[in-house]
């Protein structure tokens, strides 16, 4: 009678390992997949090697990105890893919340009290 449930912690381990780790996963993917379908010229982005610039034309599986003035490079779509955030209103008032940190008045070397 005990033989059904002594595959219920085998079971449970296999639910928990699914939605902990397969389906997040999945929905990362899908996400890029679809931030890749969406890309268009003109965007800034980030690419998966951390470099940045703006997509200047885009084929079917490559896209030029310009990294300087002047300077772009041909990259693989799939290469592109994230769109880049706009510098939002809201970290532009968090740091006008913060008080400014001074530096504390340090005497020059030269004007040293003994």
């Amino acid at each position: 009678m005990d033989q059904p449930y002594s595959f219920l912690p085998l079971v449970a381990i296999a639910l928990l390992f699914w939605l902990m780790v397969v389906r997040p996963a999945s929905r990362r993917q899908k996400a890029i997949a679809q931030l890749q379908a969406d890309l268009q010229p003109g965007q800034r982005v980030m690419l998966s090697s951390g470099i940045f610039g703006t997509i200047r034309s885009l084929d079917d599986d490559r896209a030029i990105v310009e990294i300087a003035p002047g300077a772009e490079i041909e990259v693989v779509r799939a290469a592109i890893g994230a769109l880049e955030q706009p510098a939002d209103t809201a970290t532009e008032s968090e740091s006008e919340s913060r008080p400014e940190s001074r530096p504390e008045s340090r005497p020059e070397p030269g004007d040293e009290q003994g």
